[in-house]
């Protein structure tokens, strides 16, 4: 596979950004890291591979991410004619990269799944389409391209400590119009990167009734796993953060074990699911989608396969 000449990252999660400099580090000679943050932020940045760091400043509470994209745009465009911009499939990094896009006049596509660069043939990512019932493979013809990885696309970098250098400190050029910050409350509910979790317990509609978490999240306790949950029980019900949702729309899973309790399976939920290395699945109805998926299901009732679950495990 080619290279290209130099490849521009950004991640506004700080737990992503050894997977996105990854892929710059795979795809380019260079790799050009927009840090916004700390000292300690550029030097993390250089020990995991960039070769170069463009510092945005530390963060201010009175900006949101998108309102940098002037600033990078500006960056990008008296670099090299050729180049790649890759940035974390968040909401923030879709966001950022729909605006980058628009200031760049760059092609851009979302959610990948695996990018790829072709000697003078431009860059080439694929993604989930039609609701996650096929994968597409699309081509940016345009000199400056934008992708938004998923979790899990490139294999993290790992930090080499004698790796450093100084950063490029780059100026704020203020948005033409942007999103003014009022107030910043903090969100009930703990925050988490349910993405980079290596055991994932999912609930249903299955579960029957909100009560029911507890014995969920003992579970999961006892299996240090972290819980998700199907698209009606955040956005309906919301019983959950939207943040754990899992789906075409949500989350995209990587992870060890993936246990999905009273969920249907339906595609648009487990397109988020099928990258797990084992799946399995506690349904009821035997006649359950979410069976052609699973590696090892049980057909039962949650109130009594959890608690017989929890009581196996505890030994």
């Amino acid at each position: 596979m080619s290279k290209l000449s130099n490849v521009w990252v950004f991640s506004d999660i700080a737990s992503r950004l050894p997977e996105v400099i990854a892929g710059g580090v795979q795809l380019g000679e260079k790799v050009s890291a927009f840090v916004l943050g700390s000292e300690d932020d550029i030097t993390k940045a250089y020990s995991l591979g960039a070769t170069h760091v463009y510092y945005l400043g530390e963060k201010d509470t009175s900006k949101i991410i998108e309102d940098y994209a002037e600033t990078m745009a500006h960056a990008i465009s008296n670099g090299d004619s050729n180049t790649l911009m890759l940035l974390g499939a968040t909401k923030r990094g879709k966001a950022l990269a729909a605006k980058l896009g628009v200031q760049l006049k760059a092609g851009v596509i979302n959610d990948a799944s695996e990018v790829s660069v072709a000697d003078g043939d431009g860059v080439t990512a694929k993604h989930m389409v039609y609701g996650g019932l096929a994968i597409g493979e699309e081509k940016i013809l345009s000199p400056i391209a934008l992708v938004t990885i998923g979790n899990g696309i490139f294999e993290a970098a790992q930090a080499d400590s004698s790796k450093t250098g100084e950063a490029i400190s780059v100026s704020f050029i203020e948005p033409k119009s942007s999103i003014k910050c009022i107030e910043r409350r903090a969100k009930q509910g703990k925050s988490v990167d349910l993405g980079k979790a290596k055991r994932v317990i999912a609930i249903g509609s299955g579960i029957g009734k909100q009560e029911n978490l507890q014995m969920v999240a003992e579970l999961g306790a006892i299996l240090g796993a972290e819980l998700g949950c199907s698209r009606p029980i955040a956005e309906t019900e919301k019983w959950m953060e939207r943040e754990r949702y899992i789906g075409v729309s949500g989350v995209m899973l990587k992870p060890d074990l993936y246990l999905a309790l009273g969920i249907s399976g339906q595609i648009q939920h487990m397109v988020g699911a099928l990258s797990s290395k084992t799946i399995l699945a506690v349904n009821k109805d035997k006649n359950a989608p979410i069976f052609q998926y699973a590696d090892y299901g049980i057909v039962g009732d949650l109130n009594k396969v959890v608690p017989a679950l929890i009581s196996a495990f505890k030994g």
